[in-house]
């Protein structure tokens, strides 16, 4: 892939910009706090660092799996990034990952597919990992598993 680029313009309100990629898809980008009402035009930059390490590792995960061969009848992720209050700049110091799975599935072809994305493969996971400590959990079908927990470097 090499290069990425992408093209942010500013809209009418003062914080609000929109990013563009190459192929013309768009994302808002905003600083809620920066209004009365405490709502934004968009994502904040720091909640866009969440869903990237979401989504970048539910790309992994998905394409292990389904070379698998097991089944994904549902699939969701949530994602929590804490920092520090009162400081500048306030960069994420803990991140957790919890994926949600119903289907036809093996825990244990799950868990590697889940260490091998944020242990490995997941280039937002290990840019992150710089900073903060990651740790995973996940559950199949409504069952809850345990998953580890990567120290920051």
């Amino acid at each position: 892939m090499g290069r990425v680029a992408v093209t942010l313009k500013k809209q009418e309100a003062d914080f609000h910009f929109r990013a563009f990629n190459k192929d013309g898809l768009f994302i808002d980008i905003d600083d809620a706090t920066a209004y009365d009402d405490g709502k934004g035009n968009g994502v904040g930059p720091m909640q866009l660092l969440v869903m990237a390490i979401g989504g970048c590792s539910g790309v992994d995960v998905v394409s292990i799996l389904k070379k698998g061969r097991q089944n994904i009848d549902e699939f969701n992720i949530e994602v929590s990034g804490w920092k520090p209050d009162g400081v500048s700049p306030s960069i994420f110091n803990q991140i957790d990952v919890t994926f949600h799975f119903k289907g036809d599935l093996e825990e244990a072809r799950v868990r590697r597919a889940i260490d091998l994305s944020i242990g490995k493969y997941c280039s937002v996971a290990r840019t992150l990992e710089k900073s903060a400590q990651i740790a995973y959990s996940f559950t199949i079908n409504g069952d809850a598993f345990e998953g580890t927990e990567l120290a920051a470097q």
